[in-house]
């Protein structure tokens, strides 16, 4: 799961399809990064470097829990701060969010990364994106795989502390909790993560009502899990997990994206989800050593407004919701 744009070799936002139906397209590159002897892709500080855009949520994961594990000094981050329809992502020269251009290579845009693996590429150019600066070549461009690479196969280089080995029960993914969180993770992506992509990219009122309905009633759900015995103030109780930290990334965007670019308005999560919203409050504005400041200091709700308006193909970017989050 990457990038809500999907371009094709002519350059062409691919959308949604003739029925009207948005379809995201499956992930091309999906090696992994393990502490085994007979690694591909053994883990090695300053090895790798994680490109990202800070409006794209699957991207948005991926960053969170680079902070979030300690992987900062370790793994590169990389910003594209602009996406041209016709070239695929790219550094737009300004340096106001990220660099001017590349620092490795000197490109300008994310295709030619994807080309120099393969001069005949002819897939998604998406991100995150996950490059292998000694073998020059991509990783990985699934955010599923890369935040579970994240988790613990860099724990080697991070003190005994950050390990998830020594967390037991407070580890992002507890055994104990495991078929829970996946199988809430699947609802999670089917109809809130991807939903409202397949809600606001319908280009027939009849896929749009089709989808609209399924995404509320799955927020309803969140709402009623966050209600229950041991769901508190977490999704599954007193610690962060993996459900966390993929649920939030569409939250965070809802009230000052989906909301109003995307259509997604028969409620607001402010107004109507009261136990969602607090759990969303609460991560965002944590900046303890329980986070590192991971939720709000790798967001920049500028960057989320612009992109949804240019996704929506609209050139107005929302003033609003004034506060894009309220304090806690």
């Amino acid at each position: 799961m990457s990038d809500s744009a999907v371009l094709n070799r002519k350059g062409v936002l691919d959308v949604a399809d003739k029925d009207g139906q948005f379809r995201r397209q499956t992930s091309q590159f999906r090696n992994f990064v393990t502490p085994d002897s007979n690694s591909a892709f053994p883990p090695e500080k300053d090895r790798y470097a994680l490109y990202i855009h800070l409006g794209c949520p699957w991207a948005h994961r991926t960053s969170i829990v680079r902070t979030l594990k300690g992987l900062d000094d370790i793994i590169q981050l990389i910003v594209l701060d602009a996406m041209d329809p016709a070239k695929s992502w790219y550094f737009s020269g300004d340096g106001e969010v990220g660099p001017k251009k590349d620092p490795l290579y000197g490109f300008k845009y994310l295709r030619e990364f994807y080309e120099k693996v393969d001069p005949h590429y002819d897939g998604r150019v998406t991100v995150p994106m996950l490059w292998d600066k000694k073998k020059e070549t991509i990783v990985s461009n699934e955010s599923s795989d890369i935040i579970r690479m994240f988790y613990t196969a860099f724990d080697g280089l991070l003190p005994p502390e950050k390990r998830e080995e020594t967390k037991g029960e407070a580890g992002l993914l507890p055994k104990s909790l495991q078929p829970a969180i996946e199988e809430m993770n699947q609802w999670v992506y089917d109809f809130i993560s991807n939903g409202v992509y397949k809600t606001g990219f319908a280009s027939t009122q009849e896929a749009y009502e089709e989808h609209i309905y399924p995404l509320f009633e799955s927020l309803d759900r969140v709402e009623e899990h966050l209600g229950q015995p041991g769901h508190q103030p977490y999704l599954f109780g007193e610690h962060i997990t993996d459900a966390d930290i993929r649920l939030y990334t569409a939250i965070i965007r809802f009230d000052v994206a989906y909301h109003t670019l995307f259509r997604c308005n028969l409620k607001m999560i402010r107004h109507d989800y009261p136990r969602m919203y607090e759990w969303l409050r609460r991560l965002y504005w944590d900046e303890s050593e329980r986070t590192n400041g991971a939720f709000k200091n790798t967001l920049r709700f500028d960057v989320i407004k612009k992109g949804y308006a240019s996704a929506s193909r609209s050139k107005v970017v929302p003033v609003g919701p004034v506060p894009n989050i309220h304090h806690l």
